[in-house]
Order: structure tokens, then sequence, then C-alpha cells
């Protein structure tokens, strides 16, 4: 029942219709019979968005594109990783102290780790928050980097950050491609590829963030979107024999880990998984 105990969490983004947070986090919340609840709110700027954190005393928040980086700007104290990433997708009021974290670059590497990342060539798609994180997590496990971006700059800015080739998404996207070029790069000799952007995301399915000529069937794809659950990346990736890695599996954990910091209880990732895909049927 909700009453005036009952404690606000949210998530703050755009767009954010599509986010199945809420449905995660109130299963949780009834699970471990607490008085909250999690909406998710929909702004056009994050400063407003801290603004109502801290006049309604939500006690937690999730961030989400596009506000990760320009969240920092508005917070009290960021945890050091998050620091280091440059992105923060979580927010703790603890005591009217607004604090961010980050709990992507974990719940990036995790399905990733049974395949190997040490020295091998992970190509980033994107260069936003949910990018830096993961950017993080394959340098933290000594994989090497190519960052694919369409904003240069940007994308450049997170290539050497790390050391990182960079190779813009238009270049990428040419109809006829310079082969001797592309043999120049990393990128056909790519052991994993990440879609970090939200190319691919409902209701635009039928886009996709890289090249599917490029495709080989000794890579492993992973796309951190999860509505489809089945993106055309993944989709034909797995067509053409790729190892595939669906965005759920990053959702759940780094939301277990939102979870964890907001109330000290480490929710049960199997009740989160069965409550999306019940939904989903």
């Amino acid at each position: 029942m909700i009453d005036s105990k009952t404690k606000l969490y949210c998530i703050f983004g755009k767009p954010v219709t599509h986010s199945k947070s809420p449905l995660i986090h109130n299963a949780c919340f009834q699970k471990h019979h607490m008085n909250s609840v999690y909406l998710a709110f929909e702004i056009d700027e994050i400063s407003e968005g801290i603004a109502t954190m801290r006049t309604l005393n939500i006690k937690g928040a999730s961030v989400t594109i596009p506000f990760k980086e320009s969240i920092m700007a508005y917070l009290d104290e960021i945890d050091e990783e998050a620091l280091s990433i440059g992105a923060v997708n979580t927010v703790v009021n603890k005591d009217g102290k607004l604090i961010g974290y980050n709990t992507d670059y974990k719940a990036a590497v995790s399905p990733l780790k049974p395949f190997g990342i040490k020295n091998k060539t992970v190509c980033i798609i994107g260069a936003g928050g949910a990018a830096q994180a993961v950017a993080y997590g394959i340098h933290k496990e000594k994989g090497k980097l190519v960052i694919i971006n369409r904003n240069k700059e940007r994308g450049k800015r997170l290539a050497s950050k790390y050391n990182a080739e960079f190779i813009s998404m238009d270049k990428m996207n040419q109809t006829e491609i310079d082969k001797e070029a592309i043999n120049k790069t990393n990128i056909i000799n790519a052991d994993i590829i990440i879609n970090t952007t939200s190319i691919g995301m409902s209701p635009d399915i039928e886009t996709c963030a890289f090249p599917l000529t490029l495709l080989d069937s000794r890579m492993v794809v992973m796309d951190i979107v999860y509505t489809p659950l089945k993106t055309k990346l993944l989709s034909i990736a797995q067509s053409k024999g790729c190892t595939t890695i669906d965005g759920l599996s990053m959702f759940l954990h780094q939301g277990a880990a939102q979870f964890k910091l907001w109330t000290d209880i480490l929710p049960d990732i199997k009740l989160m998984r069965q409550t999306i895909i019940k939904e989903n049927n």
C-alpha cells in the first residue's frame, strides 16, 4: 500500500517509456515487503530532475540516456570509480546528500569474461555514458579498445583516454567500404563488438549500429539494448554464426547493484529476469 511513509525511487532519462526498471525494482520492493515505489520520469533537463529529487526527498535514482555524464555537475559527491569512468548511472540520497555511482561497468564485463577479454580487440560503438563505463571495464580487464562514434570529437576524446583507436561512424557506414583503409584498422580483426548506443531500440528496430557485412562468425557480439531483446544487430550476427549476448544480462546486473546501493539488499536476479520475461509473454 502506498501511503505517507512510502519511499520514492525513480529513473531519469529521455526517452524512458521503454524502461523495464520500474518493473524489476518494484518487484524487488514487493519481494522484500518494503514500503517503496519506483517510477519513471522523462525529463528535458537533468538539473530539474536533481532539484525534484532534493525537494521530494527521492531516496534513489537510476540515470539513463542522455544524462549519465551531465548529471555529475549537480551531485554533492561522486564515487571514485564513477569519477574515473566519467559517468553516473545511480544516485543515492544519503540524508540529503546526493552521491553518484556507476554500476554499469561490472555489469557489462561480467557476461564477456567467459570468452576472455585480456588482449582481445574489443570494438565499442558509441562514446556516451554507457560507452564510458564499458570502455573502463574493458580497459581494466586489459582488452584492446577500438571506439566507433558518430560525433568525432567525443569519440576521439574517449579513445585518447584509453590509448584506443578511433573510427568515425561515417567511415563505417560508407556504401563502398575502402577495403585497403579498413584493413589498416582493427575492425575486421575485432574479437568482440559491443553496441552501447540506442541504435536498434524500439521503435526503430530496423536500424543497426554496425555494418553487417563486417560481422564474422568468430566474433562475440553484444548489444546493451534490451527492447527488443533480440535487436537486428544480434539477429543478423546470430545468423552469421557469431556468439551473441543480449542487453538483458547487463541491465539486470546493473539494476541489482543499484538496488543493493539503495537498500543494502542484494536482490534475486532470477526473480528480476522472470519478471521481465513474464511481462513480455
